[in-house]
């Protein structure tokens, strides 16, 4: 239960956001006070709905043929105690449930965290964040690039709008709660995290969270509005607010290589790497001495114009191929990734012969044509070359 002096802030709060946000709300939201550990249970019981080890361990496979993670990193776990770490309240869109996590007081963190949190009832109750704005699971799993957009388009309409609330209506106990809060946070989790892991954590924040000032400077919460009404479509779009909503992203396919690869490959995954995946693998990568310096990973993934990827694993060799197929903005553009892509795997694998290199998982091969690259992953070159020829 809620203490009334809390359930009266909360409905303060509300009425604050509202007015200030611009939604109006059509459904009293149910809501909760966690403790920590009745946190920790709920996201286990989230992920055991939602998420399997096995496709952690599925995930983990896929992210390591990109080079960003160990193939047998423990995700499922990691993620549990990272929530466990993080979170300090949530929205579910499922349950329709608005949680706060209870500490000895109702102070800054928690007020201003449930303002972003009813900013989140309130995107759901206008535009009906599962069905209308396509934002589940079985979307995202479908095209991840369009769902990390959107999701950064609902974090970051969130987060200004919890600001906004903590710049008009904050007292000065909530100023000294935040500052206490700040001084005396530990994160263990977050700090052991890979480095794209840490980084992909908050992309949809901090990234979203740009994207949606660039929105609201030109128009206010209505412009932020029409974009729920005209969805970002791209990481790409994220990342550089000015090229939403007309530069969307170039369909690309690739082939199914099943009948090429013959008997025990099994296809684990195909999508869309985007920009910023693009970027976190050459600066971001598991092995340090191949990272190329942020500015420059950055440049060479800025001229992403869309990809294809998929990934095939064979479970008794414990092999994998890997085929990411990319098409750029401009032929400069492709020119550009494939020499910053050159000096990633040069530092990355040995090369006796340019553009193939063979590494502790197979042999890399890399193709530039005009205004497309081609990287794959094959256990010999053999193989790898007629992957290479069977791609339209």
């Amino acid at each position: 239960s809620i203490p009334p002096e809390i359930a009266r802030q909360m409905d303060e709060i509300q009425m604050q956001v509202v007015l200030e946000r611009g939604l109006k709300p059509n459904a009293v939201v149910d809501r909760q006070l966690y403790t920590p550990e009745q946190l920790r249970q709920k996201i286990i019981q989230d992920f055991e709905e939602d998420y399997s080890p096995e496709d952690a361990r599925t995930d983990a496979q896929v992210l390591a043929a990109f080079g960003l993670l160990n193939p047998d990193f423990d995700i499922y776990t990691f993620y549990i105690d990272l929530l466990s770490e993080q979170v300090a309240g949530f929205y579910d869109q499922k349950t329709k449930e608005m949680a706060v996590v209870q500490s000895e007081t109702f102070g800054g963190v928690e007020r201003m965290t449930y303002a972003h949190e009813y900013t989140h009832a309130l995107q759901d109750q206008n535009y009906d964040i599962e069905n209308g704005l396509n934002f589940n699971d079985e979307a995202c799993d479908a095209d991840s690039e369009r769902c990390a957009a959107v999701q950064a388009l609902i974090e970051g309409d969130a987060t200004l709008s919890g600001l906004n609330w903590f710049t008009q209506h904050a007292t000065s106990e909530d100023y000294d709660s935040l500052m206490e809060f700040y001084n005396r946070f530990e994160s263990p989790v977050y700090d052991s995290a890979p480095d794209f892991i840490a980084l992909n954590f908050t992309f949809p924040y901090e990234y979203g969270l740009v994207f949606v000032q660039s929105l609201y400077s030109v128009g206010g919460w209505g412009s932020v509005d029409l974009a729920y009404r005209n969805l970002p479509q791209s990481t790409e779009q994220i990342l550089h607010p000015a090229r939403y909503p007309d530069d969307t992203p170039i369909p690309v396919t690739l082939p199914d290589f099943a009948a090429l690869l013959g008997d025990g490959w099994e296809e684990i995954d195909r999508g869309t790497m985007g920009e910023w995946y693009t970027y976190l693998i050459l600066a971001k990568g598991l092995d340090e001495n191949a990272r190329l310096s942020e500015s420059r990973a950055g440049s060479a993934a800025e001229g992403w114009g869309g990809d294809a990827y998929v990934v095939y694993r064979h479970p008794q060799s414990a092999q994998t191929v890997m085929v990411l197929h990319t098409v750029w903005d401009t032929a400069a553009d492709a020119e550009e990734f494939a020499a910053a892509f050159r000096d990633y795997a040069d530092a990355r694998f040995d090369s006796s012969v340019p553009d193939v290199w063979t590494g502790p998982d197979g042999v890399h091969t890399f193709h530039l044509n005009g205004d497309t690259t081609t990287w794959i992953l094959a256990p010999d070159a053999d193989t790898a070359a007629a992957l290479w020829e069977s791609i339209p």
